[in-house]
């Protein structure tokens, strides 16, 4: 766990009782319903696919409508050996980028490249630079721009398909700058804050693993101040109280809820309610947190899904670029035709978010709204049958957003106000997704390159997804 990955590999050269929340009434649901009618009137289900470590460019480079340009802004290196990087200086009244910077066009690579970027908190603010977008090119060697890269669309087929079909939402920003500790906390309960008065959020990892409840004695976590100081392992036991989550809300409200995570115990973040003390040892753990993931194919088929799902993948299965694998398109592939191809699909709907930009570049500069971030941008599909057909949306989201479509759907209050951390009150919700005037149309299957049965047969990964 100390060794954290700082630089490119060479080779590229809150309290609560064990059973509920606070006891404190949630906040009224603020709604920003569509013209076209509530969430609540078309949607029953809920599923969130959560995938690791992509900034939207590095996958959408080149869509059609999107913000995701084939070039980006960088301090100029030189050249490296017989490659010279075409440099043109730009200035930001004409092109966006910073005076002196220089334009460097994204290179197409697949899963088998060999680049694992830094993506915690520290290196996070290298590539933000102050809001110029361009320490991305602080990384690597001289005149090599390995963050200034994108995946082959043919190696991401199942995902441009999904986008084709339905929603690309090119404006979905994290709750925070950094990796994906942080992301998967608030991606269940839209804050991190383990303090309120001065403000302060958990931030990178713990010291050792899992990360979570069962972390062994003497574990730590690191965290961030509103003077944007990190204090690295001087934070709590990663075992949390200080904060609610979706699971409260659900709960009072009596909605069912399953998170899929690759293994039930010491999974850590890979399912992140084993880090909130209220659910890994209240009576949610038992019922709530399924393993191993690949049940929820079997779950949508059998009609076993919850109203509200999230869905994380296992070691192999992971977008992370660290690990070489080209499963994950198929996977989300596999859980989108398990749901659409069920009893679920008229009623559903399903959204697909990347944890963290993993150090990719990105063009997009992320709205300040706290100290917190927000993040780097990262992509986002909205797949349902009432999904606006082939768009894309640039309204402003967060994770938070996320959280708040749940609360519209289910009719429940938000987890907390925006005063104490939580970002679900203050987020803009994903309705702007949707046409609940048009029919409810049929699904058509996505194109995978590996089966569902491929994953059907997966054993239950004991690897840690990310440690970053």
């Amino acid at each position: 766990m100390f060794a954290k990955r700082f630089l490119v590999f060479a080779s590229l050269g809150f309290i609560v009782s064990a059973c509920s929340s606070s006891g404190s009434t949630p906040a009224v649901l603020t709604r920003a319903l569509p013209q076209s009618g509530s969430p609540s009137q078309y949607i029953k289900n809920v599923v969130v696919i959560v995938q690791e470590n992509r900034s939207l460019e590095n996958f959408f480079t080149g869509y059609p409508g999107a913000n995701a340009p084939t070039s980006g802004c960088a301090i100029p290196h030189g050249s490296a050996g017989s490659r010279v990087v075409r440099q043109v200086a730009r200035r930001g009244s004409t092109s966006g980028c910073p005076t002196g910077d220089v334009s460097v066009p994204l290179q197409p690579i697949t899963f088998n490249s060999k680049i694992d970027l830094a993506h915690d908190w520290y290196s996070s603010m290298v590539d933000y630079h102050k809001g110029k977008m361009d320490g991305f090119s602080r990384w690597g060697q001289p005149g090599v721009y390995p963050a200034y890269s994108y995946v082959e669309q043919s190696s991401i087929a199942p995902y441009w398909d999904m986008a084709q079909q339905y929603v690309l939402a090119d404006e979905m920003f994290p709750t925070e700058f950094g990796g994906s500790f942080t992301a998967h906390l608030t991606l269940v309960a839209g804050t991190d804050n383990i303090k309120q008065s001065p403000s302060e959020a958990e931030v990178d990892f713990p010291n050792n693993v899992p990360d979570d409840c069962d972390s062994p004695p003497g574990t730590v976590s690191s965290y961030l101040t509103s003077k944007d100081a990190e204090h690295r392992f001087k934070g709590p036991f990663p075992c949390f109280n200080q904060w609610d989550t979706m699971a409260n809300v659900l709960d009072k409200a009596g909605v069912s809820w399953k998170y899929y995570a690759t293994k039930l115990l010491d999974g850590g973040l890979w399912e992140p309610y084993e880090a909130m003390k209220y659910v890994r040892y209240g009576p949610d753990w038992g019922t709530n947190i399924i393993a191993p993931q690949t049940q929820v194919l079997k779950d949508a088929a059998d009609g076993n899904l919850a109203s509200v799902n999230w869905v994380s993948p296992s070691h192999a299965d992971s977008d992370h670029p660290a690990y070489h694998s080209d499963l994950g398109p198929s996977w989300v592939a596999s859980v989108v035709n398990a749901v659409g191809e069920s009893s679920y699909w008229n009623s559903t709907a399903i959204i697909i978010v990347w944890d963290d930009w993993g150090g990719w570049y990105d063009n997009s500069t992320p709205p300040h709204l706290d100290y917190r971030g927000l993040g780097f941008r990262v992509p986002c599909l909205i797949i349902s049958p009432y999904a606006k057909d082939g768009y894309v949306d640039h309204t402003q989201y967060e994770f938070g957003s996320i959280l708040k479509f749940i609360e519209e759907v289910n009719g429940t209050g938000s987890i907390g106000p925006t005063s104490q951390g939580y970002t679900d009150t203050r987020a803009t919700s994903l309705d702007n997704a949707f046409d609940f005037s048009q029919k409810p149309r049929a699904f058509t299957t996505i194109p995978s390159k590996y089966p569902l049965s491929q994953f059907l047969r997966e054993p239950p990964s004991y690897e840690p997804v990310d440690t970053e």
